[in-house]
């Protein structure tokens, strides 16, 4: 190898080396503070937001059910399995069904893959596997994201078009956006795990140790166990979450809560005797 050569690589080793080095120092200035708001996000805000939502809707389910209902709330007719009857009026929506069959069809999608994406962030905890632990995957391997993420879209198209516009309020927009975008972020990682060679590098087992160190209050940065520069996605998919978490008992997702518990309550007077 010509001396020139031999130069140029240890002058490339080198450059490699202090690049490294210098990555491993503790971040000065505007990077700490950075660093300092991306570990609020991710731990203490997480908590402080899953803490306001429980107490904010404990709250509102009081103010709600402790209200006499300004009218008499009873189906007819009666059935034998008030419970079995109030079910599939929560989650089948026939009346739904009745008068709008492609709104309900995107609602049924929508509710369905729900679902599958909080047990799918569950599956990430170390204790839980419905996928094999081993697997880099996400549940789903990216088509859950893509089943939540479409029907948020034709549920915005249908708040800018027809009747709908004329009843919605800035806060239906304001929460189907976030709604939009923290699906989004959240596909882009789940995508990246699922569909493409390399990948977001953040694999189902790194997120397990992030995930673990929420649940045992370690107060640790994820930023040692979640490496690479899509960190950053992953922190505003986080905010957003924690955004979420903090206006859902002021939004109508709250009917989450309700629906069961109204739709028993409309079954059993009829019941009585």
């Amino acid at each position: 190898m010509e001396p020139d050569a031999v130069a140029a690589a240890t002058a490339a080793v080198e450059a490699v080396e202090a690049v490294s080095g210098a990555s491993a120092l503790p971040p000065t200035g505007f990077a700490l503070i950075l660093s300092k708001a991306y570990w609020f996000v991710m731990v203490p805000m997480v908590y402080l937001s899953i803490a306001f939502m429980a107490l904010m809707l404990a709250w509102k389910l009081f103010e709600i059910f402790r209200k006499p209902a300004p009218y008499s709330l009873a189906i007819y007719p009666a059935k034998k399995r008030p419970l079995l009857a109030a079910m599939a009026d929560a989650f089948t929506m026939p009346q739904i069904r009745k008068r709008r069959p492609v709104f309900w069809i995107f609602l049924m999608v929508y509710h369905v893959a729900f679902l599958l994406l909080i047990l799918g962030h569950f599956d990430i905890l170390s204790a839980v596997n419905f996928m094999p632990p081993e697997s880099r995957h996400m549940l789903g391997a990216g088509a859950v994201g893509v089943a939540v993420t479409a029907p948020v879209f034709f549920f915005l198209i249908r708040r800018f078009s027809g009747e709908e516009r004329k009843i919605s309020a800035p806060s239906d927009y304001l929460l189907l956006f976030l709604l939009l975008f923290l699906f989004l972020l959240g596909d882009m990682i789940s995508w990246g795990n699922s569909w493409t060679a390399n990948g977001f590098v953040m694999t189902k087992a790194d997120f397990a140790l992030y995930f673990d160190g929420l649940a045992s209050f370690s107060f640790a940065d994820p930023r040692e166990v979640l490496h690479g520069s899509h960190y950053h996605f992953v922190v505003l998919h986080v905010l957003l979450a924690n955004v979420f978490f903090i206006v859902l008992p002021f939004s109508k997702v709250i009917h989450t809560f309700l629906s069961l518990p109204v739709n028993l309550l409309r079954r059993k007077p009829w019941t009585q005797k």
